[in-house]
């Protein structure tokens, strides 16, 4: 049983840490983190089994701070246990100040948090971010949050994965109420149920005030109680800063046979006067009434105490030590070479996916090679899991659920959940494939985004993307996600080198079975479109392919036709209607982003310098990206063609282009339009 006037004291001194931070930053959520003083002393002291000094170790219990914004709280424990931190050495920007002593086991870089470091809060050179973000060397979180309604999705992805490695480690969440009212909670609560993930414990901070005002009674303790009950979670109600009632809560985490929800009564800037007076929602106090908030706190412990004795809680109990995959510093934990597995044969790899008959006919769908391929590189490599939302019959994806059950999650209609739940079992070590309609992918951006800053390795797949999908309509396409993710691959990643995101988009069964290898081997986001209709083949199976490579599958020297995907081979017909017009046009799949740009520029100069980009989607993609190199090197006029309206359904994806302006003989005709201007 935890000691009432120890935790008390120690959420106290706590509290002061986190007003004497957010002062000197001038900035940060104080009175959020004052409310959940108690709560998170009881975990980091008295609950979770974990190792300051070791915060990576696999078999370490997690938490994860949903409410992200009030980090300041977790900081000031973090500090006062000592507790490592990573680097960021290899940023030429600089990184943390050099320690005295090392940072996790075998690594050189990083060292220990220490209460002076606070002061630090949300400058450059800190690795204590105003929202949490493991990536700038905080290891005690395994993800980036700050963005709400995320964090309990993160939780189940790390529940997934230490059930497959029998770890044994717990994982605990910190939500807020007002983020209860996202959507994206409820779809981690029955993911959690779906999958009886009862070593996830989520504790709601019910303090009744959000940014603005109150929170809605449909978020009070009274009603989020209820939901939690109707979702099958079992829920226990406290006073959060009570600590028998916490520790009695927690308790009930030990024998749980299903997910357990605590929602905890709180009090939003506890033990300062100030602070819960009107709305101090992401304001700090003024240097001013510091010794103020220090002697409230100093008031209300004695009174807490009322003469008791003050105690000292005994600190955190350090984990069974367990095997240790290689360490990363500021990333996901890494698994084996990839790069050193000895991939099939094309042809060896559809075959055993039943689709010798295809290759014989010299036809097959993108997404049916992407399954293939995503079957194969399960085959290959054990780390490799794979989620899908509820359409793995169109995805394709049920070639390696069928293959390898165990590593299959099944997320059903919840984008949300998918996307950061594969953040959660990246943070883990795992290498996770994400799937769905390139249009229902959209749902999750926000999530995406959240996913970069972590420096996730996760890998997204959109099927059925563009307007090539012709019958089902525009609501089912995937309209503006090449211009969404395009705007990744022109940040670099932490090396200042590789872009933040690649993405691909291969024309034909060949393209994607490499590709899909490809994103395996590549650190780090990744994104490739698929499409429904069959397509003839059009490389030999072993033909090399390369992150921000291209093709020049057709040559000309009067202008080049640049296209991706499935749009390759419309602007192959358009290719060969100029041809019977005398007109010699080279055909170039550029099936990466971002393209090698040099190479770009030197191939179009080389066909007469003119460029038509061809798209099957909305504007801001591959036409804009030739564009932009085009405007930086010279010497290239670039026109641009992509979908001109929204679309409709249509019986065939060749009307479907046609209606959108994108058909082989409008191609054709741009084509002849941008040889009659002038050159440049």
């Amino acid at each position: 049983m935890v000691s009432s006037a120890a935790l008390h004291a120690k959420a106290s001194e706590l509290s002061k840490l986190v007003v004497r931070m957010t002062t000197a930053a001038g900035s940060g959520h104080a009175s959020s983190a004052l409310s959940l003083a108690h709560l998170v002393a009881y975990l980091m002291y008295c609950k979770m089994r974990w190792d300051p000094a070791d915060p990576w170790n696999p078999a370490a219990d997690r938490l994860v701070l949903s409410e992200g914004h009030a980090v300041p709280i977790i900081y000031a424990a973090y500090a006062d246990l000592g507790g490592a931190i990573g680097c960021r050495k290899d940023r030429p920007e600089g990184g943390p100040p050099d320690r005295s002593e090392a940072g996790p086991p075998g690594c050189e870089c990083g060292g220990r948090l220490s209460v002076a470091d606070l002061d630090g809060l949300r400058t450059r050179d800190s690795v204590l971010d105003g929202h949490p973000n493991p990536a700038e060397g905080f290891p005690f979180f395994d993800a980036a949050t700050g963005s709400l309604g995320q964090g309990l999705s993160v939780a189940a992805g790390l529940a997934l994965a230490a059930r497959r490695d029998g770890t044994g480690r717990r994982i605990y969440v910190l939500a807020g109420d007002g983020e209860s009212r996202e959507g994206q909670i409820w779809e981690a609560l029955d993911f959690l149920i779906d999958h009886k993930l009862s070593d996830v414990c989520v504790v709601f901070n019910c303090n009744g005030q959000g940014q603005a005002g109150q929170v809605s009674f449909q978020q009070s303790p009274e009603r989020l109680a209820a939901k939690l009950q109707a979702f099958g979670h079992e829920v226990v109600t406290i006073d959060g800063h009570d600590p028998q009632q916490i520790d009695a809560a927690f308790a009930k985490f030990d024998h749980a046979s299903r997910p357990l929800a605590i929602v905890a009564r709180t009090i939003k800037g506890w033990g300062v006067r100030k602070l819960q007076q009107g709305n101090w929602h992401g304001k700090p106090l003024e240097a001013a009434d510091l010794p103020q908030a220090q002697a409230d706190l100093d008031a209300n412990l004695k009174t807490l105490l009322g003469g008791a004795a003050n105690e000292k809680l005994s600190g955190p109990k350090p984990p069974t030590p367990a095997t240790r995959p290689p360490h990363h510093c500021g990333g996901s934990a890494q698994r084996p070479d990839v790069k050193s597995v000895q991939w099939p044969t094309f042809e060896q790899a559809m075959t055993a996916a039943g689709f010798g008959k295809a290759l014989q006919n010299g036809a097959l769908a993108t997404r049916k090679a992407y399954g293939a391929a995503l079957r194969t590189a399960g085959d290959l490599l054990p780390h490799v899991v794979v989620l899908d939302g509820d359409v793995s019959n169109s995805t394709f994806t049920e070639l390696f659920r069928d293959a390898h059950p165990d590593r299959f999650f099944e997320c059903k209609i919840a984008e949300q959940n998918m996307v950061s739940t594969a953040v959660g079992l990246s943070a883990a070590g795992y290498l996770p494939f994400v799937n769905s309609f390139a249009k229902f992918i959209a749902r999750a951006y926000d999530q995406i985004e959240l996913a970069s800053i972590s420096r996730a390795n996760i890998k997204l797949v959109g099927s059925h993307a563009g307007a090539s999908l012709a019958a089902d309509g525009p609501s089912q396409m995937g309209l503006a996600d090449v211009a969404y993710f395009r705007a990744y691959t022109v940040v670099r990643g932490d090396d200042r080198v590789s872009p933040l995101c690649w993405m691909f988009h291969p024309a034909d069964a060949v393209a994607v079975y490499h590709c899909t290898r490809l994103m395996v081997e590549l650190s780090g986001l990744c994104y490739m479109r698929t499409h429904r209709p069959d397509v003839p083949l059009l490389y030999p199976p072993d033909t090399h392919f390369e992150p921000g490579g291209f093709h020049l599958l057709t040559a000309g020297e009067e202008l080049a036709i640049v296209a991706a995907g499935y749009m390759v081979h419309a602007a192959k017909q358009a290719v060969e209607l100029l041809a019977k017009q005398n007109v010699r046009a080279a055909l170039i799949d550029a099936y990466s982003l971002p393209i090698d740009a040099a190479r770009l520029l030197e191939g179009l100069r080389r066909c007469g310098g003119r460029a038509l980009t061809v798209e099957d989607n909305y504007g801001g993609g591959l036409g804009s990206a030739a564009a932009e190199i085009a405007a930086r090197g010279g010497g290239v006029q670039v026109q641009t063609l992509h979908c001109n309206r929204i679309p409709k359904s249509t019986r065939t994806s060749e009307e479907e282009l046609e209606y959108c302006g994108i058909g082989a003989a409008q191609i054709a005709d741009h084509a002849l339009a941008l040889l009659r201007r002038p050159g440049v």
